[in-house]
């Protein structure tokens, strides 16, 4: 599937409290259309923690079709659920995956066909025996 097509059917659901699990995403938005995939991103623990992983209040409900994911929208978006109102859009792709991450620009093939010269042409270190 397409990433463009995939995010069109996928939406993002905020404001989530922490009582509401998959089972409650899928039994309340089923009735917009087919679920595919429900994600709800765990919230970073550590050590100290005694208590189970939790989700950071958001997640993403993937539907079979994009008009599902519209219908979900349109009738969710600042709706109430457990008491908390949503927040409910398209999903987007994350900024970070589209971009190499670290990466110096003239590590980049392009960039080194584009700019760099070979090292005689350069003015760079030349074999001479004037010493």
């Amino acid at each position: 599937m397409e990433e463009g097509t995939r995010t069109k059917k996928t939406i993002f659901v905020g404001g989530l409290g922490d009582d509401v699990d998959e089972a409650v995403l899928v039994e309340t938005f089923a009735t917009f259309g087919d679920v595919i995939e429900v994600q709800l991103p765990q919230a970073a623990t550590n050590q100290y923690q005694q208590a189970e992983a939790k989700h950071r209040g958001f997640g993403f409900i993937t539907y079979s079709s994009a008009e599902d994911a519209q219908d979900a929208i349109d009738n969710m978006d600042m709706n109430e659920l457990r008491g908390r109102v949503l927040k409910v859009n398209l999903a987007r792709p994350m900024k970070g995956l589209q971009q190499p991450q670290n990466r110096a620009i003239w590590e980049s093939e392009e960039w080194l066909k584009h700019y760099a010269k070979p090292l005689a042409e350069s003015g760079g270190t030349t074999q001479s025996s004037d010493f």
